[in-house]
């Protein structure tokens, strides 16, 4: 409709206009708050998009129709969606059939585990040491302390101004200015003012009444001590807001003591012996650049699992510019036999120093290593090859059982260790407290199981009466009153509490085929009650040419080749040490008895009259008991 100048709008079109423009108004006000809201989702991750009304079926049955054809197409279309729904849906969840990247990531190693310790293979292990401040420097909490240690600082804050507090008033009551009146039985005391004080009229009057009547007043003292404890109690002494006003205390006497350079004075002995426990930052780079850069534990293994068998040399390295030093040390373990075997050259030192007289020298040995057996009343119970047995399966097991969150691949590029080794993917599993704690669990769980297995499987061995099967059996009884995640919730607890952060983060290394070439592990460990992390790096290779080439293996072939020397039979050893002991003792015994025996006949020779006592017969009797054959002959 035209509209000419100078004349009225028209009531409907000025409406209309006015509710354009409120809709205009309200459609870019929404726009805007969709917009927003979008965003807000998006940074939140729960963004809406078209996708979940794409995943509804599109072709529903339309009952309003009676075409069975089309019915019965519309049927097959929807039970087409439904199908399709379905397979997207177990494909978001089904992880063994459709599994993600963490869990293809564990079904590798898995495997490569499995072979790895169903082979027979050899090892080359370094290990460095690192230290580093436990709040880095220029981080939000450097300055601050943990709350562990907080709650410690005000609580000795409070015991020891409780103890001066009492301290102070002792000195007030029982100062030079207290005077004694024996007219009256008071004692008084006299201010700086000159004014006097009766202190204590009152208890000596109830104290003189008290002894009169025959009461014992130390009931009252007792109720009374009680009743003061109860007042000062821990709950009531420590409570939040108490705990808050004694810390802003605690602060504003260490900034005082701060600029009055008092150093630790006005802190409990608690919170000084925690403060002189810290490590300083200069402490933890003095620590690094004279000792940890030049540390380092060296070790070459072989791993016989037909054999059940771990041979092994260690080697603790220090070389320094000014000194250097290197301690070896061969072992080995042996399931099916039951032994240990170990070279002691090391810990010669040490045994001279306690026992000189059976510790023989190093020329005469007659082998590098001494073997130690397991004495038949333990290997009779169960035989350690099926503990070695149970232990191996139960690892594979847990590590099988842990949450696919944990393996992850990575990229190793630009990973000089892989390059070393030649490694073509890498999968990293890390490991807190809790999984630390859930792992520890699952594998005593399974193990506990597999000797249950065993137990129950030789009746003739293992009848219903026997001890270790009883044993078992009540472990399993135990193992059910728990979760594996409940070990690892507990360690998480203690590491929350104590206060201790530890952590491990193992790289593992394949080949192309899947085969495990070597492996990073890194533990950290540390505490703010120190106040320094400690960080380990083992990097393990899993090759034939680094062992061929290491400085230990000659050592190691030496001690537990094919060519090595007979070892030592430890257990005879240390039978012939008992028993050498036992011969000592025995004689000592002897030698103490023949001291009393002489000893008796003086006193009674000494005490008896010549007409009432003939010398020769009570000499002839103390050499006949100093010399019964009966109780000091060879044993």
């Amino acid at each position: 409709m035209a509209h000419r100048k100078g004349q009225p709008l028209p009531q409907r079109s000025l409406r209309a206009d006015m509710k354009a423009g409120l809709c205009y108004k309200w459609s870019s006000s929404t726009r805007h708050a969709t917009l927003i809201g979008g965003i807000c989702l998006s940074l939140m991750g729960c963004q809406s998009t078209a996708a979940l009304s794409a995943s509804e079926p599109a072709n529903l049955i339309d009952f309003s129709v009676s075409d069975p054809a089309l019915t019965q197409a519309q049927s097959k279309a929807f039970q087409h969606t439904l199908q399709r729904n379905q397979a997207a849906y177990q494909q978001l969840f089904d992880q063994s059939a459709f599994p993600d990247s963490d869990t293809q990531a564990k079904n590798k190693l898995i495997s490569a585990l499995r072979q790895h310790l169903a082979t027979e293979h050899v090892a080359v292990a370094k290990a460095r040491y690192h230290l580093t401040p436990f709040i880095a420097e220029g981080s939000i909490d450097a300055g601050a302390d943990s709350l562990f240690n907080t709650v410690l600082d005000i609580i000795d804050y409070q015991n020891s101004h409780a103890e001066d507090e009492a301290y102070s008033e002792e000195e007030e009551v029982t100062g030079d200015d207290v005077y004694y009146d024996e007219e009256t039985n008071a004692y008084y005391y006299i201010d700086d003012a000159g004014e006097v004080t009766v202190i204590e009229e009152a208890a000596a009057a109830v104290a003189a009444d008290s002894d009169e009547e025959g009461y014992d007043s130390d009931a009252d003292d007792g109720a009374a001590d009680y009743a003061d404890h109860e007042e000062g109690s821990f709950l009531t002494r420590n409570n939040p807001k108490r705990m808050l006003a004694t810390y802003e205390e605690m602060q504003a006497a260490k900034q005082d003591n701060a600029k009055s350079e008092a150093g630790i004075g006005g802190m409990g002995s608690l919170t000084a012996l925690l403060s002189m426990s810290k490590k300083t930052p200069e402490q933890v780079a003095t620590a690094n650049a004279y000792q940890y850069q030049y540390l380092t534990l060296n070790s070459v293994s072989q791993y016989k699992p037909a054999e059940r068998r771990y041979n092994s040399v260690y080697s603790y390295d220090y070389a320094a510019p000014t000194v250097s030093g290197t301690i070896q040390l061969p072992f080995a373990i042996d399931f099916n036999n039951s032994r240990v075997s170990v070279d002691p050259s090391a810990l010669m030192p040490l045994m001279a120093l306690v026992d000189p007289e059976n510790t023989p020298l190093p020329d005469q040995m007659i082998s590098k290593t001494v073997d130690l057996g397991l004495p038949a009343s333990i290997t009779s119970q169960i035989p350690p090859a099926i503990i070695y047995d149970a232990s191996i399966a139960a690892m594979q097991d847990s590590i099988a059982e842990l949450d696919p969150e944990l393996f992850s691949l990575i990229d190793i590029q630009n990973d000089d260790f892989a390059k070393q080794i030649g490694a073509a993917q890498g999968i990293k599993v890390y490991f807190g407290s809790k999984q630390s704690g859930e792992l520890i669990g699952k594998i005593f769980k399974h193990i506990s199981t597999a000797l249950e297995r065993y137990v129950d499987a030789h009746p003739e061995a293992y009848p219903d009466n026997h001890g270790l099967k009883n044993a078992i059996k009540k472990v399993q009884l135990y193992n059910k009153g728990y979760q594996s995640g409940d070990i690892g919730s507990l360690l998480q607890l203690i590491e929350a509490v104590v206060p201790i952060s530890f952590n491990q983060a193992n790289y593992y290394y394949l080949d192309q085929a899947g085969h495990l070439l070597g492996k990073q592990q890194r533990i950290n460990l540390g505490s703010e009650l120190i106040g320094m992390q400690s960080a380990m790096l083992n990097q393990i290779r899993y090759d034939h040419n680094s062992f061929s080439q290491h400085a230990l293996t000659p050592l190691l072939e030496q001690s537990f080749g094919s060519k090595a020397p007979k070892s030592i039979d430890g257990n005879a050893w240390l039978q012939q040490i008992k028993l050498s002991k036992q011969k000592q003792s025995l004689a000592q015994a002897a030698r103490e008895e023949y001291f009393y025996i002489d000893a008796t006949c003086v006193t009674q020779y000494e005490g008896t009259d010549d007409d009432d006592y003939h010398e020769d017969e009570a000499h002839n009797d103390c050499r006949k008991d100093s010399y019964d054959e009966d109780s000091y002959g060879p044993q």
